[in-house]
C-alpha cells in the first residue's frame, strides 16, 4: 500500500513538471497586468503616413488635381481617415498590441505642386500646412477625425496627431507666401551654430514662421478671404477673441497656431502631439505649447463623465533631429546646449536607436534601462528603426524583419513601429527618389497572399500585444539572468502597479529550463505570451520544450 501511494505521488509529482500547451480554453489566458495601466513610457506606437496607409473613401481621392505631373510616390495616393478607422474596426491595431496611433498631419495643405526633379511634389504627406483650422479633405471631414477618435478610444487606443508650427508650405503658383510680419523666406539654414538652425527656412522655398515674433500682427488675407468663402469668418474671429482674451497672449503668429492644434483637443479629444521640427525653434516656443494644449486637454477632460476621463497628461513628443539618448538629456547646437526636457517635452524621439540596435540584446537593453531608470528618471525616448524621412533605415532591404521586431518591442523606452515595419513592406521603390522611397502605399496584399509576411506579422503582434499588457517590458528595470542561453527580467513597481516578466532570446529549440526564482514564486502558474505554453514554476525553475527560440513569461 506504501509502494502505491509512493508511486502515485512520484507520478504527480512529475506531472506538475512537465509543459501543457493550452489549445482551447473557454477564456483567454489572464496576464499579471491589465490593458487599463497604461503608461506612456511603456507605449507601443504606430505610426502612419496617411495618405499611404489605406485608401477608405475613394471619393476624396482628387481634390485640386494633385497627381497631375507628380514624380512617383510624390502625389496624393488615396489613402484618408476613413481607411485608418476601417482598420481600427478590424482590430488591426488591437492586434498588434498598439496604445496610440500617430498620424502624420491632416490639417489642409497646400493645393500646388512644387518643382522637383523629373516631376511635381505635392503635399501628401502633411507637413505643408495652407490652413491649421481645415482638414485636407483627401484625408477626409472633422466628423471622420471624431468618428476616428471615438472608436481608437473605446478600444483604448490614444490619437497623437502631428503638430507644425516652424514653417508654413511652399509657395506655389496658387499657393501666396503668408505676409511678412508672419514669416521669412530666407535664409536656408546652414546649421553651423543655434542661430543658423533657429532663425532660417529649413530649405529653400519654405516660410519659416517669425516665432521669435511676440508682437500683434493681423491675420493673414488669404485666411481672411477663405474663411468668408467658406462661410465660417465670423465663427473662426470669435474663437480667436476668446483665446487671446483668456490667455492674455499676443495675437503673435506662433499662438495663432498654437491656438488653432489646441482646437483639435478640445473639439475631438486627441490624446497628444508629435512636434515636427523641434530645434528649428526657439525653445521658449515649446513651453507655452504645452502650457497651451495641457489647458485645452484639462477642458475637453472636465467635460467628460468621471469614469472616462484619462488618467494622463496630454502627451508631447519632440522631434529633435539628430538627438539620441547618447546625448542623455541634452541636443548639442555646435555653440550651445538645450535641455528640451526643460521646455515641455516628456518625451523626444531617439535617433541613435536604430544604430544601437546593432549591438547584443544585453548591451542594448541594460544600457538603455541604467540611463532611463537612474540618469534620466522621469524623461522618456520614443525608439524607432524606420521612419518617414530616415534615408538610413535600420534593416533597410527588410533582410532581418524579426530581429527587428524583437529589438524595438523589448527594449526600454517608447516603441514606434512605422507603418509597414510589421509586413516588411519595401523601403526601396523602383523609380522613386529620395525619401519618396519611405513612403509607398501599405502591402495589404503581402498580409493576404504571402504567408512569410504572415508570419512576420504574427510576430510583431505576439510581442505587442505583451508589451502592452506589461508596464515592466518598456518602462521597468532590466536585469539579466544568464548570458547563454539568455534570460532576463524586467520589473516595474511604480505608481501602485507591480509587473514582472521573464524573457528568453536565441534560445535554443527542445527543453529549456531557467531559474525564475527572483521572479516568480514556487507553484505559480506561468504562461509564455509567445507559444501559448502555461506550466508551474517547480524548485524556483520553469521547463518549456520550444519550438522557437523566444519566450516571453508572464503570471497566469
Amino acid at each position: 500500500m506504501n509502494k502505491l501511494l509512493l508511486l502515485f505521488l512520484l507520478v504527480a509529482m512529475l506531472y506538475s513538471c512537465k509543459t501543457v500547451k493550452k489549445t482551447t480554453e473557454s477564456t483567454p489566458p489572464q496576464p499579471s497586468v491589465q490593458k487599463d495601466n497604461f503608461l506612456w513610457e511603456n507605449a507601443n506606437f504606430y505610426f502612419l503616413l496617411t495618405d499611404r496607409f489605406k485608401n477608405g473613401d475613394t471619393s476624396n481621392d482628387n481634390n485640386f488635381e494633385r497627381n497631375k505631373g507628380a514624380d512617383v510616390l510624390r502625389g496624393f495616393e488615396g489613402g484618408d481617415l476613413r481607411g485608418i478607422i476601417q482598420k481600427i474596426d478590424d482590430n488591426y491595431f488591437t492586434d498588434l498590441g498598439v496604445d496610440a496611433i500617430w498620424m502624420t498631419p491632416i490639417v489642409e495643405q497646400i493645393h500646388g505642386g512644387t518643382d522637383e526633379g523629373s516631376g511635381k511634389t505635392y503635399a501628401y504627406h502633411g507637413y505643408w500646412t495652407k490652413d491649421w483650422t481645415a482638414l485636407d479633405p483627401n484625408f477626409g471631414t472633422k466628423e471622420d477625425l471624431r468618428e476616428l477618435v471615438q472608436k481608437a478610444h473605446a478600444k483604448g487606443i490614444r490619437i497623437v496627431l502631428d503638430a507644425v508650427v516652424n514653417h508654413t508650405g511652399p509657395v506655389t503658383e496658387i499657393d501666396p507666401a503668408f505676409p511678412s510680419d508672419w514669416v521669412r523666406t530666407g535664409p536656408a539654414c546652414t546649421y553651423e551654430d543655434y542661430k543658423s538652425t533657429v532663425e532660417c527656412t529649413l530649405v529653400e522655398n519654405l516660410p519659416d514662421i517669425l516665432t521669435e515674433n511676440n508682437e500683434n500682427v493681423e491675420l493673414p488675407d488669404q485666411l481672411v478671404k477663405k474663411w468668408k468663402e467658406e462661410g465660417r469668418y465670423r465663427e473662426e474671429m470669435e474663437s480667436l477673441d476668446a483665446f487671446f482674451k483668456k490667455t492674455g497672449y499676443p495675437r503673435a503668429p506662433k499662438y495663432y497656431i498654437m491656438k488653432w492644434l489646441a482646437d483639435y483637443i478640445t473639439e475631438f479629444g486627441i490624446d497628444g502631439y508629435r512636434v515636427d521640427t523641434v530645434k528649428h525653434t526657439e525653445e521658449d516656443v515649446w513651453a507655452d505649447f504645452s502650457k497651451i494644449t495641457q489647458m485645452a486637454f484639462e477642458e475637453y477632460n472636465a467635460k467628460l463623465p468621471r469614469s472616462k476621463r484619462s488618467k494622463s497628461d496630454f502627451f508631447l513628443v519632440g522631434e529633435v533631429y539628430g538627438y539620441g539618448i547618447g546625448q542623455r538629456e541634452f541636443y548639442n547646437f555646435p555653440d550651445k546646449k538645450v535641455n528640451y526636457f526643460d521646455y515641455g517635452f516628456p518625451a523626444l524621439i531617439n535617433f541613435d536607436f536604430k544604430q544601437d540596435a546593432t549591438q547584443s540584446f544585453e548591451e542594448l537593453f541594460s544600457s538603455y534601462s541604467d540611463i532611463l531608470n537612474n540618469e534620466m528618471p522621469g524623461k522618456m525616448v520614443m525608439n524607432y528603426l524606420s521612419s518617414h524621412d530616415d534615408g538610413q533605415p535600420f534593416d533597410k532591404l527588410r533582410e532581418t524583419p524579426y530581429d527587428a521586431g524583437t529589438l524595438l518591442l523589448l527594449s526600454p523606452g517608447i516603441s514606434q513601429i512605422y507603418y509597414g515595419d510589421e509586413t516588411a513592406r519595401p523601403l526601396e521603390i523602383k523609380g522613386a527618389k529620395g525619401d519618396a522611397n519611405l513612403r509607398s502605399n501599405m502591402n495589404w496584399e503581402d498580409i493576404e497572399n504571402d504567408l512569410e509576411t504572415k508570419s512576420i506579422l504574427e510576430h510583431f503582434q505576439k510581442l505587442g500585444k505583451f508589451r502592452q499588457k506589461h508596464p515592466a517590458v518598456g518602462a521597468g528595470v532590466h536585469q539579466m539572468i544568464s548570458d547563454d542561453p539568455y534570460w532576463f527580467k524586467r520589473t516595474y513597481n511604480k505608481n501602485d502597479i507591480e509587473d514582472i516578466v521573464v524573457i528568453g532570446l536565441d534560445l535554443p529549440v527542445g527543453v529549456n529550463t531557467v531559474d525564475v526564482s527572483n521572479a516568480f514564486e514556487n507553484g505559480q502558474r506561468v504562461r509564455d505570451a509567445y507559444s501559448g505554453i502555461v506550466t508551474h514554476v517547480k524548485n524556483g525553475k520553469v521547463r518549456l520544450e520550444l519550438d522557437e527560440s523566444i519566450v516571453l513569461l508572464e503570471k497566469y
